[in-house]
């Protein structure tokens, strides 16, 4: 969830362009939250508005059967071979049919609980996926959108009675999503092998923790501690994610001098 005390600290954002924010007070923040990974390709991710606005001017806002849910199937085949994919419109239906709240994020937690709890599945991260393991791809979408996409191995499609079919999804989101998955896929490897020589020797020290491009905090904080590690951040001109729940992400682009400020804000945030 959103904590929207710590994003009220941000100064309003006027525009977003690759992993940097605009603020109406001219300073240039470094998204390193990144909407929780619906950002992870930067905030104007090629032709994506395009795609949007041809959906929108046909005026397909109505969740109705349309063939773009077939497109979207395809584009989840290339991007995760193998699994059988159903779609919902929110996380209701995940948590009654697996009888659970949250879904474990591995870009927090390396310990993952055995199948079939269902995992997020979070691109560019290097781990070893259990072919038996149900997942949540966190797809890169750059707003709010109604849809959850459930990833399923064959053999848990075939018995798993108790989880819900697809619902209908508005054909706006579909195409959206379709061209996000294909972006995603385009962007592959190269945004997940980016290299900052100066951020890995910060975090040698470890207080903070990597799993491929994401981090997480070493250390057990309470919300006041987190709140003035946030703060901290965003007085040199760096957005953490509002909440721990959702790791750090490494921007595809940095400049040196970014580069050097964020390497020294981790080697000095936590003591």
């Amino acid at each position: 969830m959103i904590n929207e005390t710590r994003l009220r600290l941000v100064p309003p954002i006027l525009r977003a362009r690759d992993f940097r924010l605009y603020t109406r007070d001219g300073r240039r923040l470094i998204d390193l939250w990144q909407h929780g990974g619906a950002a992870i390709l930067g905030s104007t991710s090629g032709g994506l508005l395009r795609v949007l606005k041809n959906s929108a001017q046909r005026g397909l806002f109505t969740p109705l059967p349309h063939p773009q849910e077939g497109r979207l199937f395809k584009a989840l085949s290339a991007l995760l071979p193998g699994m059988d994919f159903r779609l919902y419109r929110s996380d209701t239906a995940l948590r009654r049919a697996f009888g659970t709240d949250s879904f474990p994020d591995p870009a927090l937690f390396p310990d993952m609980p055995p199948p079939p709890t269902p995992i997020l599945w979070r691109p560019f991260l290097d781990s070893v996926i259990s072919p038996d393991r149900p997942l949540i791809p966190v797809l890169p979408l750059h707003w709010p959108v109604p849809l959850r996409v459930l990833a399923l191995p064959p053999a848990l499609a075939k018995t798993a009675a108790g989880i819900p079919a697809s619902q209908l999804i508005s054909p706006v989101t579909l195409a959206a999503a379709t061209r996000g998955i294909y972006n995603l896929i385009a962007a592959t490897p190269a945004r997940g092998q980016k290299v900052y020589p100066r951020i890995e020797e910060a975090l040698a020290e470890k207080k903070w923790l990597r799993r491929g491009i994401y981090l997480y905090c070493g250390l057990d904080l309470d919300d006041e501690a987190y709140t003035g590690i946030f703060t901290r951040f965003l007085e040199q001109d760096f957005l953490l994610p509002p909440t721990q729940d959702d790791p750090l992400i490494l921007p595809g682009i940095l400049s040196p001098g970014e580069e050097a400020k964020l390497a020294g804000l981790l080697r000095e945030s936590l003591g």
